[in-house]
């Protein structure tokens, strides 16, 4: 791999990490679309760390509030019904199942998901998930409104993205809007649940990159971190979008390629093994 396909797939990372359109489903099938080398699911998750990284700038004042509320809960319990002390509990959470099941299935996600039939039909089935919620969705509950029942079930819905071609922003979008909250509100909480679960899984992941020849360090390093400034203003961009506007784009692009990508297959012009 070149250093400028590290950009390139930097580029990609950052375009597709927070759109409910599935990065994972991308990084797998631009390689074998555009003649990329295939940079492998350590390099996916490492270069996660990067749009992650946009996310902690982006929500910094949240994320500060949220953390000093939580915090000081644990010894002022005059403060743990205050909304940043609850969203603090509920960040931890709705991370444990995608913690446990990532521990459980960590050689079936590098091994046995790493097929882009899967992929193409998640991108489909979810797809039209995304688009039955959206479509049902009254956009009524504010953030205020969440509760611990509901953060677990955004856990359970971030926890199937383990699947290549879901989308991690897609699942727990979704069950948000299945939940009644404003698109923008259910994408809010969608990135800041995601935090704890892909920084682990990039730091854990380092090195496996670290040990390989290819595509290596440096130049997941660099992908990283052009991933974090195109997810900085991908994330901005998105919220801005949804106030106004529905998931319905994004609907059409995921059964599009899905059902693209079956055609390929199906007639030979890909294969469906990816390297892991």
């Amino acid at each position: 791999m070149s250093y400028l396909q590290a950009i390139l797939l930097g580029i990609l990372q950052g375009l597709t990490e927070f759109l409910p359109v599935s990065s994972s489903a991308h990084l797998a099938i631009a390689p074998q679309l555009f003649g990329l080398p295939d940079p492998g699911a350590s390099f996916t998750a490492v270069t996660q760390i990067g749009t992650e990284a946009a996310v902690l700038l982006f929500f910094r004042h949240d994320i500060w509030r949220i953390g000093k509320a939580w915090t000081l809960s644990l010894f002022r319990p005059a403060l743990r019904g205050s909304l940043d002390a609850r969203m603090g509990w509920y960040v931890i959470v709705g991370t444990i199942p995608i913690a446990v099941a990532g521990v459980l299935f960590q050689d079936t996600i590098k091994t046995t998901f790493r097929n882009l039939w899967l992929i193409a039909i998640m991108l489909v089935v979810f797809g039209l998930i995304l688009g039955i919620a959206d479509r049902i969705n009254l956009g009524r509950k504010d953030l205020h409104e969440l509760t611990l029942r509901d953060s677990v079930l955004y856990g359970l819905g971030q926890m199937l993205a383990l699947v290549p071609g879901v989308s991690r922003s897609g699942s727990t979008i979704s069950v948000g809007l299945f939940l009644g909250y404003r698109r923008d509100v259910a994408t809010r909480y969608a990135f800041l649940l995601a935090i704890p679960a892909v920084l682990a899984s990039g730091f854990f992941q380092l090195s496996d990159v670290s040990a390989s020849a290819e595509p290596g360090l440096p130049k997941t390093l660099i992908a990283t971190g052009v991933a974090f400034v195109v997810g900085y203003f991908v994330i901005g961009w998105l919220l801005r979008y949804l106030r106004t506007r529905s998931y319905l784009p994004f609907v059409i692009y995921r059964v599009a390629l899905g059902l693209l990508i079956l055609v390929l297959l199906a007639t030979g012009v890909l294969d469906p093994t990816i390297p892991a």
